[in-house]
């Protein structure tokens, strides 16, 4: 179908972020046709059947489409959940028997809210695609280029989980909540008379709904315990403890691992190919040296020389300087000026140029090397 200029989807998911931003298009002229997603079956992934308190609850889709009847849009719901298994709760749980500890919302982003969402863009002839999230999209005429803007609101900021969008993807997408605060969402949701009940912030993996990954874990792979069963726990190449299956500990933690020791102990590295478990003192927490796969530039189209960066290794960091390049494999390397703590592999390193996303990857392996 060709596409119309004017023509916008909204991912809608019921919340104030979505509706708002569906409500302002409207009045902006733009011909609106809201959208909401169905990424799971809620009897598949357990914890909280009725699912009534994450982005993607059935009280959710029944307030998205109340929202679009007032706002007098069409609404659809779409089903990606054989999409969303295969992308995102697949990858989410091989990566945690893989040792790692994975960020599926940043996989979400890239395979669903953009790659699938612009499919049905097409089929309904729509040019754009839209979304609640609080950031701006940067264009450069020159270099045609297109990156990530920080929101001035640093709570509801959620340019971090935004560094994987591509190219092309940028170049159709809107923001209509670019330059808000949430109080200024929340005033603009009585400006417009949306029909919307007080709800929480939701903040947990939206298809881990008591937020509870080993739970979710043993639920989605029914032999766990046998496939990976019991192994060392291991402080200075001494076996102190045992633990109780390798997936169910991440790099930093420290509670639940079950060890009396005159020093707190963290867990420091996760070796399935050993099944073990290597813990140790805080100070041992710290890494100069990351590298990353999976690399998406956004601000320049590559980093083969070296820069200076500011660089966040999770989602509540306040990032750190480092020097930043890609090698001739495009893995990303990453020195930092200071030792940072507890740096995972398998979540995401985003760089910063002020409030510019300039790009990011997957943590693969850190290093104590300076």
């Amino acid at each position: 179908m060709e596409r119309n200029s004017n023509r916008v989807i909204v991912g809608m998911s019921g919340g104030v972020d979505s509706s708002v931003a569906a409500g302002l298009l409207v009045e902006q002229g733009y011909d609106v046709i809201g959208i909401t997603i169905k990424t799971y079956k809620y009897e598949d992934v357990g914890g909280n059947v009725g699912n009534d308190s994450t982005c993607c609850s059935l009280d959710g889709i029944n307030d998205a489409r109340r929202v679009a009847l007032g706002l007098g849009v069409p609404h659809y719901t779409v089903d990606f959940t054989e999409t969303f298994k295969d992308q995102v709760i697949d990858y989410f749980v091989q990566d945690y028997l893989e040792g790692n500890t994975p960020n599926p919302c940043v996989k979400c982003n890239r395979q669903i809210k953009w790659a699938e969402m612009l499919k049905k863009a097409d089929a309904l002839g729509a040019e754009f695609i839209a979304t609640g999230h609080y950031a701006s999209i940067m264009h450069d005429e020159v270099s045609q280029r297109r990156w990530i803007r920080r929101s001035p609101d640093a709570q509801k900021d959620q340019s971090y989980m935004l560094w994987s969008v591509r190219q092309e993807h940028l170049a159709r997408t809107l923001f209509p909540l670019s330059g808000f605060t949430k109080p200024q969402s929340r005033a603009e949701k009585e400006r417009l008379s949306l029909d919307l009940a007080p709800k929480p912030e939701s903040y947990e993996i939206c298809f881990i709904a008591d937020n509870d990954y080993r739970r979710f874990l043993r639920d989605a792979v029914q032999d766990i315990d046998q496939r990976v069963g019991t192994g060392d726990i291991v402080l200075d190449g001494r076996v102190i403890g045992t633990h109780e299956g390798y997936p169910f500990y991440t790099v930093g933690q420290r509670r639940g691992l079950g060890i009396a020791h005159p020093e707190p102990l963290y867990v420091l590295n996760v070796l399935p190919s050993s099944n073990t478990v290597v813990v140790g003192t805080e100070d041992k927490l710290e890494s100069s040296v990351l590298t990353a796969h999976s690399v998406n530039l956004q601000k320049y189209a590559n980093l083969n020389d070296p820069r200076r960066f500011i660089v966040k290794v999770r989602y509540k960091d306040e990032g750190a300087l480092a020097t930043c390049r890609t090698d001739a494999d495009g893995i990303l390397h990453v020195v930092f000026d200071e030792p940072r703590r507890a740096i995972a592999p398998g979540q995401s390193v985003v760089m910063y140029e002020g409030d510019d996303v300039v790009g990011g990857g997957i943590i693969q392996r850190p290093s104590q090397e300076g």
